[in-house]
C-alpha cells in the first residue's frame, strides 16, 4: 500500500467478498504483527517514512476466533450495508429517493467515470497547467459602521493563489444582488482582459448569502459553487481584521459574529458514494504532494489545496482511505461532491464527510471498542498537530500503487466577522 495504514475497516456485502475480505483481514494481521503503528508503506517512498514510521509505537494487530471458526481483526468495521455489489458500474449505481435535493444533484452532475481514471483530462494550456482558476468571494458586513452608525459591508474576490485582490466597501442600502453583480463584472471584466481567462467557477463558504450570491453570478453567465474550501479567502479575511478592519476609524471591537458555518446533522451517505471497506492511514507530506501532483495533472479525480511551505516534507498527514473494486466509479461519483473534512465523531462511533457549505453525511462506522476509540482519538490528534490537513483516497485495495481519486482537505472554522 502507499499508506502507512492504522486499521483496516470492511463493509459487509456479499457472501463471496465477505469470505474475500476475511481472508484480506485474516493476512494482513498476521503480517504486521511486527510493523509500528501506521503498517506498511510502498517501497518507493521508505526512505521518505523510514524517519517517521520508526518513531511510532509498535502495536499488534487483535484477533479472534469468530463461531464459524474464521479469524478476523476486531478492527474490520462495517460501513453502511449498500445495495450495489462490488462489481457494480456507476451507471447502475443510483441514489437513494430520500437524499435531499443538493445531494441528488451533486450526483446526477457527476461527470461519468471513465473506465480508466488515468485517462481523464482537465483543460490544460499544453504545459499541465490549468487555463483559469477557481475564484473565492466574500459579500458580508464588516465589525465596521459608517459616519451614520450603520454596518458597512464588504466585497472581498480572489483566486486560489491570491494573483490578484479586489475589496469594496458597500453602505448597507446597496445590499442586493444587482449591485454585488455589477461590481463582480467590472472585476471580471477586468481579469479577463488582462489575463485572457474568466474564473471557472465562483466558491464562496456563507450559506446566508447564497441568494444573492448566486443571483449575481447567474446575471455575469458564473458558475456559482457554496463551499468550505475557501482557504485563500479566509487567510486574507484572518489578515485584514488585522491591518485594516481594527485601524478603521469605526471598528466596532464589540460587533458580535453575524455568520458563521451552521452545519446541518449527518445524513445517510448515498449508495453512490460507498466503498466496501476504508483504514484509518498516514502518508508524509512528500506523499501527498506526489499524489497531488498526479490530480493536478488529470492523471486522478480529487481536488487540492495550498499547503503552507514550510511544512516539513517528512510530516505525517493523516487520512481515510476507502478501497472498492470500483475505484474509478466511485472517484468519479465523489468528484460531484464540493469535499470539505472528515470529522471523527465519538458520541456515534462514525467518521462524517463535510461537504458544501453546511451537509455532512455518515461515511463510515467503527466499533464501540476502546482500542478502536483510541484509534479514532489518535487521528484525531495527528491531525491536530497538522492544523486540520488530511486526506481521502480511494483506490482498488490496500496493495495498489496507485490512486483514482484523491482529495486533500482540511478542518476550516467559521469566519468570526
Amino acid at each position: 500500500s502507499i499508506y502507512l495504514s492504522m486499521s483496516h475497516h470492511h463493509a459487509p456485502c456479499t457472501a463471496a467478498l465477505c469470505q474475500q475480505q476475511r481472508v484480506m483481514a485474516s493476512t494482513q494481521c498476521s503480517s504486521s504483527s511486527s510493523s509500528s503503528l501506521w503498517g506498511r508503506r510502498r517501497t518507493s517512498r521508505r526512505n521518505a517514512t523510514t524517519t517517521t514510521t520508526t518513531t511510532m509505537k509498535s502495536r499488534r494487530r487483535v484477533t479472534r476466533k469468530e463461531n464459524d471458526g474464521d479469524e478476523r481483526a476486531i478492527s474490520c468495521e462495517s460501513l453502511p450495508p449498500s445495495s450495489q455489489s462490488s462489481s457494480s458500474s456507476s451507471a447502475d449505481v443510483q441514489p437513494k429517493d430520500n437524499l435531499t435535493l443538493t445531494a441528488e444533484e451533486a450526483i446526477r452532475n457527476a461527470p461519468p467515470a471513465p473506465a480508466d481514471a488515468k485517462k481523464t483530462k482537465r483543460a490544460t494550456n499544453g504545459f499541465g497547467k490549468k487555463t483559469n482558476k477557481d475564484w473565492q468571494i466574500d459579500f458580508c458586513s464588516r465589525p465596521l459602521k459608517d459616519d451614520r452608525g450603520k454596518k458597512v459591508w464588504e466585497l472581498l474576490i480572489t483566486d486560489e493563489d491570491r494573483s490578484f485582490e479586489h475589496a469594496e466597501f458597500f453602505p448597507n442600502n446597496r445590499i442586493n444582488s444587482v449591485e454585488l453583480a455589477k461590481a463582480l463584472q467590472k472585476v471580471v471584466a477586468k481579469r479577463t482582459e488582462e489575463t485572457g481567462e474568466p474564473p471557472r467557477k465562483v466558491k464562496f463558504f456563507r450559506s446566508q448569502m447564497m441568494t444573492i450570491i448566486t443571483r449575481a453570478c447567474e446575471e455575469c453567465e458564473l458558475e456559482s459553487l457554496p463551499s468550505r474550501r475557501c482557504q485563500t479567502m479566509l487567510s486574507w479575511l484572518e489578515e485584514r481584521m488585522e491591518t485594516v478592519y481594527k485601524k478603521h476609524p469605526g471598528y466596532d471591537p464589540n460587533a458580535a459574529p453575524l455568520m458563521t458555518f451552521d452545519a446541518q446533522a449527518p445524513k445517510p451517505l448515498p449508495d453512490a458514494l460507498r466503498g466496501e471497506s476504508w483504514a484509518f492511514v498516514a502518508l508524509p507530506l512528500v506523499g501527498v504532494k506526489e499524489e497531488m501532483e498526479i490530480v493536478t495533472k488529470g492523471k486522478a479525480f480529487g481536488d487540492v489545496l495550498n499547503i503552507d511551505p514550510d511544512l516539513p516534507d517528512d510530516t505525517l498527514i493523516p487520512g481515510v482511505v476507502v478501497y472498492t473494486a470500483r475505484a474509478a466509479a466511485l472517484s468519479g461519483w465523489t468528484k460531484g461532491l464540493e469535499l470539505s473534512a472528515i470529522t471523527v465523531d465519538l458520541e456515534s462511533s462514525s467518521i462524517v464527510l463535510e461537504t458544501g457549505v453546511n451537509e455532512s453525511w455518515n461515511y463510515a462506522f467503527f466499533r464501540r471498542t476502546k482500542e478502536l476509540r483510541d484509534e479514532a482519538r489518535e487521528w484525531e490528534g495527528v491531525k491536530r498537530q497538522t492544523k486540520g490537513l488530511h486526506f481521502l483516497a480511494i483506490q482498488t485495495d490496500a496493495d495498489s500503487e496507485t490512486t483514482d481519486g484523491f482529495w486533500v482537505l482540511q478542518d476550516v472554522k467559521g469566519a468570526q466577522f
